[in-house]
């Protein structure tokens, strides 16, 4: 129920489902040729299922069984809460080398006062905390998040506690917005939208700026390493390319013949752009050139 939200009042109340049905669904669509799957919910790291035999089925313990599938099945969850990260999630995907190593934790603010009037049930202390723990456990996961510029009441000394956290953290990719009020939520009967849109617009417009500095060093830093990526199918450009994803979640464009999607290569980052990781197979297959893009 954070204040901004809309979900709740158009989707009802959270629900989980029977854990044996998702896992059958998971098993099934492998069966078919699929080689990923998301586990998709709102809160999805607060799941929760009270089996016939009251058995507690908790999110780490799903993870767990759809990842046992089969090492070929990779797994994401999208999206996780702050206030519901536990270690025990982190533990499970630390064991399992098909649970893909990139987690999107919304922060949407960096200010613990503004988190308040956002009801969002954790503090910037918190979530660092997390972010801390994540980096212990699965030491270069990739971490993402959602950022809201000129909430209520927001301050410029909240807003640069924003951008001191992102520099902090350093993220890999973000989803940023200016905030728009929602009806009947309860920032719209209870709050002021109060910053002016060309301070929403200029705050925003420094977060933008802010993390493209950071996506671009973390793509930097991939150069000369070698992922295993998920190949997707052909790229949009050079004529030939093709591709896919890191665990991290990272697009990679190169240059291969005879792979389909579905298929893992090995490929050694040789350049990034910034928005793009482009390199060349190093498995057995053969090696090629570099794409210009």
């Amino acid at each position: 129920m954070c204040a901004y939200c809309v979900v709740p009042y158009t989707r009802g109340a959270e629900r989980s489902r029977d854990p044996e049905t998702i896992v059958s669904e998971a098993r099934e669509i492998f069966s078919q040729g699929y080689r990923e799957v998301t586990l998709l919910g709102q809160n999805v790291n607060s799941y929760s299922w009270v089996g016939n035999n009251l058995q507690i089925n908790s999110f780490p313990s799903l993870l767990a069984k759809v990842a046992s599938i089969d090492p070929q099945l990779r797994v994401r969850f999208s999206t996780s809460h702050p206030k519901d990260l536990s270690d025990d999630v982190l533990m499970v995907m630390s064991r399992h080398d098909n649970i893909c190593k990139h987690i999107h934790l919304p922060v949407q603010s960096g200010s613990s006062s503004v988190l308040e009037r956002m009801n969002r049930k954790y503090t910037r202390e918190w979530y660092l905390g997390r972010i801390d723990a994540i980096n212990r456990i699965l030491p270069g996961c990739a971490i993402s998040t959602d950022i809201i510029a000129g909430f209520c009441g927001e301050t410029e000394e909240e807003h640069q506690e924003t951008l001191s956290l992102m520099k902090e953290v350093g993220f890999d990719f973000a989803y940023m917005f200016k905030y728009s009020e929602r009806p009947d939520t309860k920032a719209a009967r209870h709050m002021k939208d109060d910053v002016p849109e060309n301070v929403k617009t200029r705050r925003l417009n420094e977060i933008i700026a802010l993390q493209n500095q950071l996506s671009a060093t973390s793509k930097k830093a991939d150069v000369g390493k070698t992922f295993e990526v998920l190949v997707e199918g052909k790229a949009k450009k050079p004529a030939g390319a093709i591709m896919g994803r890191t665990t991290g979640n990272k697009v990679v464009v190169f240059q291969a013949e005879d792979v389909k999607p579905g298929e893992y290569v090995d490929v050694k980052i040789i350049r990034a752009t910034s928005a793009t990781l482009l390199g060349e197979i190093e498995n057995d297959r053969k090696k090629s050139k570099v794409p210009a893009v």
